[in-house]
């Protein structure tokens, strides 16, 4: 069976973490979707790395991991990342592969989507500039390259032809960048990455599932970016969501199992788009500045706000979500008084459904108030030692949404982690 481990915010739930933590009980660590926009935050030997396109599970000796076919595949920055990950001591060769049907993400990809986010002026999504976009445009345009292409002869003729239709467009857009530093890394990275085990990917989980391994499908951004069900347009380009990992892995929905959710115990979001619960003042400042919440892979602070359960209510359903880990409990600690979103006020009318067009719409967050802890939990260790309080936030929460909380991040060590 496949369980699929995933965010259910807008990204940045601090997934990395938490996938490395259950890798060990996994034979398979599979990325379905998403590309270099997602930073997955891991400490090795007490040293923060941050993944981008390798799955999580890398650093475990007898994990298998694969780089599933609804990634986008930055070569550049997949050859960079294996370079790190030797550094610590670990043969990416042994355990890594890649399905020959994952798309990859050009020079020329970068440049459009440059281009087009300085198109949109104001209204720009807060695109982080990789490409990932225009990648995905060519994978339903049907024009894109697939790692199974740098097999044939003909692959640099295939390149060749895409770029000047991809300058075409730059032209029309009278955009102009000397990608020729971009080309050659792309060039260097491509034979690099002729080194490893390229498979047919969906052959590949599916001996694993009949052998009766255990995989772990490894979801990137969040559920609130995915491209059907965000908060469109301020989405990433893929499906985020667990119905992903049927189309980015090639498996049926029968395999999945369970489906665990990440959400922090608040709120954060990166870049533009809605965000009802966002706090403007300083207590939002103060959440950042507790958190760290800056960007793993851009660097850009992030907004900050209370947690949204109706945001978290519709990620649940449209998952089918099974257990929660809630991370970040801590960064509460110092706060005096918590809120929990628990409806929202549209156009005066009171719901508790997310809108189709939250940008169209006037959303005022009904928020529900606690009292804060108000003590050091990086320390427990045991469900039992956790602060009467905090009991009651997590058991409204789970009351709230219909799953329940199984485990908190109580820090950012690899062993902070309390199984309730």
């Amino acid at each position: 069976m496949v369980d699929v481990l995933l965010g259910l915010q807008w990204g940045d739930e601090g997934k990395g973490k938490i996938v490395d933590y259950f890798a060990p009980s996994y034979d398979v660590i599979a990325r379905f979707q998403g590309g270099p926009n997602a930073g997955h935050t891991l400490y090795v030997k007490d040293k923060k790395i941050v993944l981008h396109q390798i799955p999580s599970g890398i650093f475990h000796e007898n994990t298998t991991n694969l780089i599933g076919n609804g990634v986008v595949l930055d070569a550049v920055t997949l050859h960079r990342e294996c370079e790190t990950v030797q550094s610590f001591g670990v043969d990416y060769r042994k355990n890594l592969y890649i399905s020959e049907r994952t798309h990859l993400i050009l020079p020329t990809h970068r440049a459009l989507d440059k281009a087009s986010e300085l198109q949109k002026g104001n209204e720009k999504i807060g695109s982080t500039l990789k490409g990932i976009g225009p990648a995905y445009m060519d994978k339903t345009g049907r024009n894109g390259l697939r790692v199974g292409d740098l097999l044939d002869k003909s692959f640099t003729t295939q390149y060749i032809k895409l770029r000047l239709k991809h300058q075409k467009l730059l032209d029309s857009m009278n955009f102009h960048e000397d990608i020729s530093a971009w080309e050659e890394e792309f060039f260097d990275a491509l034979e690099f990455m002729r080194q490893f085990k390229i498979v047919n990917g969906e052959y590949f989980i599916n001996d694993k599932i009949r052998q009766g391994k255990k995989v772990l499908a490894e979801g990137a951004q969040g559920s609130m970016l995915d491209v059907d069900f965000g908060t469109f347009p301020f989405v990433t380009s893929s499906n985020t969501i667990s119905a992903g990992v049927c189309t980015g892995l090639g498996v049926a929905p029968q395999k999945i199992k369970d489906v665990i959710g990440v959400t922090k115990a608040y709120c954060t979001r990166v870049g533009s788009g809605p965000f009802p619960t966002e706090l403007h003042d300083a207590t939002g400042e103060e959440l950042r500045r507790i958190g760290n919440e800056f960007g793993a892979t851009t660097g850009r602070p992030r907004r900050c706000g209370w947690i949204d359960l109706v945001a978290l209510n519709f990620a649940c359903m449209v998952n089918g979500v099974t257990k929660l880990v809630m991370t970040k409990a801590d960064v509460l600690d110092a706060f005096d008084e918590l809120k929990v979103c628990t409806s929202y006020v549209v156009n005066g009318q009171q719901t508790t459904e997310v809108p189709f067009q939250m940008t169209r719409v006037a959303i005022e967050p009904e928020l529900k108030s606690f009292k804060g802890w108000k003590q050091d939990v990086t320390a427990l260790k045991s469900a039992s030692q956790l602060p009467e309080v905090m009991k009651q936030y997590v058991t409204f929460i789970n009351e709230y949404l219909g799953v329940k909380v199984a485990y908190i991040s109580n820090g950012p060590g690899r062993d902070q982690l309390i199984e309730i």
